[in-house]
């Protein structure tokens, strides 16, 4: 009797216990079902966000590097800008420059003497060369000026040859202190 008493308590006690593991399981699988309903397209979700945010990354990415080469672009057409402007202001000095020597050429009164404008522009030196070649020291060499002018070389040779100067350096500089 004592044992079937202590069983009956034990089962009378139990049958709660029982109940609440029952609700327990059911609240178990009610969780289960919404978790398996909701669950995939949460994941499903979440990839296509993760997909969308590396697309706009790699789109922000090549906009970077395009508005970098606008950039660049914009900095070599402003170098260009400023390498025409200097070649234009260079043109214009250039002109003006021009111009202005032009007007004065035009403007210049005729030289007083009856030189001849080139007689008050040589030097002493360039003077005693024109001198030197019309006082017929130039005749022993008459055939230079003819002889290269058809093949493009100069009529003058090297070392002063030819150039109606003596060919001693010291005659050259002899001739030179008697012109100053």
């Amino acid at each position: 009797m004592l044992v079937a008493v202590s069983l009956t308590a034990v089962l009378v006690t139990l049958i709660p216990a029982v109940q609440a593991l029952a609700r327990a399981a059911r609240s178990v699988e009610k969780l289960a079902d919404t978790l398996s309903r909701e669950f995939p397209p949460t994941l499903e979700a979440i990839r296509l966000t993760g997909l969308e945010i590396s697309e706009l990354t790699d789109d922000v990415s090549d906009g970077v590097q395009s508005a970098g080469e606008v950039v660049k672009q914009v900095d070599r057409s402003i170098g260009s800008a400023k390498k025409q402007a200097q070649n234009v202001q260079v043109t214009t000095r250039s002109l003006v420059t021009g111009i202005k020597a032009a007007w004065k050429t035009l403007t210049r009164k005729p030289p007083m003497s009856g030189r001849g404008r080139g007689g008050d522009r040589l030097s002493p030196s360039q003077r005693s060369a024109i001198s030197l070649r019309d006082s017929g020291l130039d005749d022993r060499h008459s055939g230079v000026y003819g002889a290269g002018a058809g093949n493009g070389e100069s009529p003058r040779l090297r070392n002063g040859e030819g150039s109606g100067l003596p060919a001693d350096a010291g005659d050259f500089e002899e001739v030179r202190s008697k012109d100053s």
